[in-house]
């Protein structure tokens, strides 16, 4: 089998790449050592003119990697527009921040069927197709309308909200449809995988049978597959990275004392807000830790153009500069905070030296700066994962200490909690939580889905004679879409 992964965005494997976990982050190991072909967008725009549309394709340990020039007229309408101002926040909940135009609907489905025509380069007799996350919601019936009939899968790393959440995104039954072209769909937690089959059942009227869904596309499989790391590997990063000047210097400055990381894309999905407010509570309730415990936030910078992003980060500039000034010291500052990334290297170097990981996001698909915070830690003397109930990552890592991120007085507590933790139930909560990162690896994950995309495709080949003609519902064909909103 060919196997040609689809995401917006790629690593590219260079040591320094900065990566704060994420998508790209977690496909780069296995696309590595598959020999996957990894297509995604180089960054860059184009203005049609060019023959070819792909920018770059070159090596990837075992595979490859493609970058593709996507088209200027729609990029932003796409990305900006619908995907990250309309469909970001309704996967996350946040309904008040949606921001959607028939305009930046059209974008999206353009680039989705740009993206279609260019992937037809890879298609093979031996072809499967697994396309990543919410920017690519359509592109499985993009491929099926240019007459693709190989196995294609998708696999969404945000959470799917409930109906009335993703139905404040007016186009949610032209996507939800469009969706169910893929053999298989699958989701971070049994909650996602049961808000989306409650949807097609109920707004679509379609005909659900053990996670089976019932489409004019024939039979779509809806399942669970937890994503994970490469827990040994990412603990030889730490252990290794002791010696690198970044970290050298982060613990040569800490003087004796105790530090609490945390490490997000600056997003509003994250709660850093009500993690800078819960540390203020923490040193304000318990005076005693004010220099003796500190915490560095890491907040990458994302999506600037993005009004709500931008309102974010200078919300949390502000913040962080009045906690400072309320707690801090001539000597001593409370919260270090960088807008900026790391590598993965570094980054596994600072979770170790961190006595406490804070993930504290409002509503996330996995986080899987979790399981990386938990494989960094030294097993002679782990630090302690503070962990929103919110995250994906919550369902498995049941030994972290769960948080709810709108209790600011709890989540203060639970932290001090954290850094007062002895070495015993450390290391108990630790060894709990490793067994279950080496139980679900990154690379299990892969396969699973692998395994499970060509047994979707077989069973939907074989019950395509059967299937009676579904409910007819909103057309699919790109070329269709702007006279629908007339």
């Amino acid at each position: 089998m060919n196997l040609v992964v689809v995401s917006n965005r790629v690593a590219r494997g260079m040591a320094n790449e900065p990566m704060t976990g994420g998508l790209a982050a977690a496909l780069l190991p296995v696309v590595e050592k598959s020999g996957a072909i990894w297509v995604g967008s180089s960054g860059r725009v184009r203005d049609g003119a060019q023959r070819e549309p792909f920018a770059e394709i070159e090596a990837l340990g075992a595979g490859a990697v493609a970058l593709l020039d996507l088209p200027a007229a729609h990029y932003g309408g796409y990305y900006e527009g619908f995907a990250n101002s309309a469909l970001w926040p309704a996967l996350h909940s946040r309904t008040d921040l949606i921001r959607a135009c028939r305009e930046d609907y059209l974008s999206y489905r353009e680039v989705n069927a740009f993206m279609a025509r260019a992937l037809l380069r890879f298609r093979k007799t031996d072809t499967a197709f697994w396309i990543q996350d919410y920017h690519f919601l359509a592109l499985g019936a993009e491929l099926r309308d240019l007459g693709v009939s190989q196995p294609i899968g998708f696999f969404l790393h945000t959470p799917w909200p409930d109906r009335a959440t993703i139905g404040a995104v007016p186009q949610h039954r032209d996507l939800v449809a469009a969706m169910l072209a893929y053999d298989l769909i699958g989701f971070q937690t049994e909650h996602d995988c049961e808000n989306f089959l409650s949807y097609v059942q109920s707004d679509l009227g379609l005909t659900v049978a053990d996670g089976v869904v019932a489409s004019r596309h024939g039979i779509s499989r809806i399942a669970v597959f937890p994503i994970g790391i490469d827990p040994e590997k990412f603990a030889q990063q730490a252990a290794k990275a002791a010696s690198h000047p970044d970290v050298s210097r982060l613990r040569r400055s800490l003087n004796g004392e105790k530090l609490a990381i945390g490490v997000d894309r600056l997003d509003y999905s994250k709660g850093l807000v009500n993690r800078i407010n819960a540390f203020d509570r923490m040193w304000t309730l318990q005076p005693s830790l004010a220099r003796t415990a500190s915490l560095l936030q890491i907040a990458t910078p994302s999506r600037g153009a993005i009004e709500a992003y931008g309102d974010l980060q200078s919300e949390l500039a502000r913040l962080v500069s009045d906690v400072n000034g309320r707690h801090g010291e001539v000597d001593w500052t409370p919260i270090r905070y960088l807008n900026k990334g790391f590598g993965q290297t570094v980054l596994a170097g600072l979770y170790r030296t961190a006595q406490v990981g804070v993930v504290t996001p409002l509503h996330d698909g996995m986080n899987l700066v979790a399981k990386e915070y938990v494989a960094a830690q030294n097993p002679a003397d782990p630090g302690v994962l503070v962990l929103s109930k919110f995250a994906g990552a919550a369902n498995e890592l049941d030994a972290a200490l769960l948080v709810n991120p709108h209790d600011i007085e709890g989540m203060a507590r639970t932290i001090a909690t954290a850094l007062s933790m002895p070495l015993t139930e450390r290391r108990m909560r630790w060894e709990d939580m490793m067994a279950k990162l080496r139980a679900s690896t990154i690379q299990s994950w892969f396969a699973d889905f692998v395994d499970a995309l060509q047994e979707s495709h077989a069973d939907k080949e074989a019950s395509a004679p059967l299937m009676a003609e579904p409910p007819t519902l909103w057309p699919l064909h790109s070329a269709n879409l702007g006279a629908r909103y007339h």
